[in-house]
């Protein structure tokens, strides 16, 4: 029997947003002041981006550039897996698997987004069921 819980029942809602112009010091901070990794980036109420810790160290640290005065536009990530807040929960599994994340915005149908969706919170969700060992396995390769 599959799991009857949805996406809606585990993500983080209202994560806090950013506008691709934001200087990548400000996002950082956003990151300490609510304690997240993954910040999605909109444009009015539409996501378009994904701006993480990671990409901030790889891409703004790592290669020499300056937090004050790169923009987040101009290193999120705009190839965007997103999940629907009603669906079930081994479609983010799958999802997560298949492109190799652990995390996954969740937006309305009209782009809006509402949430973010952990492996690990499903994980937990799920138990030990061992769908959600092997998922987190690929991941980790």
């Amino acid at each position: 029997m599959a799991h009857q819980r949805s996406i809606r029942d585990l993500m983080t809602t209202n994560p806090q947003t950013v506008e691709p112009s934001t200087p990548i010091v400000e996002v950082a901070r956003v990151m300490r002041d609510a304690d997240v990794g993954p910040v999605p980036v909109v444009e009015g109420d539409r996501l378009i981006g994904l701006v993480t810790d990671r990409d901030i160290v790889v891409r703004v640290v790592a290669d020499g550039n300056d937090p004050s005065s790169t923009t987040v536009g101009e290193i999120m990530s705009t190839d965007l897996v997103t999940v629907d807040p009603d669906q079930p929960l081994d479609e983010a599994l799958r999802l997560m698997a298949a492109h190799q994340v652990r995390r996954l915005p969740v937006t309305e149908e009209d782009g809006r987004p509402v949430g973010i969706v952990a492996q690990a919170d499903i994980a937990r969700e799920l138990g030990d069921d061992r769908a959600t060992g092997q998922v987190v396995e690929e991941i980790s390769q």
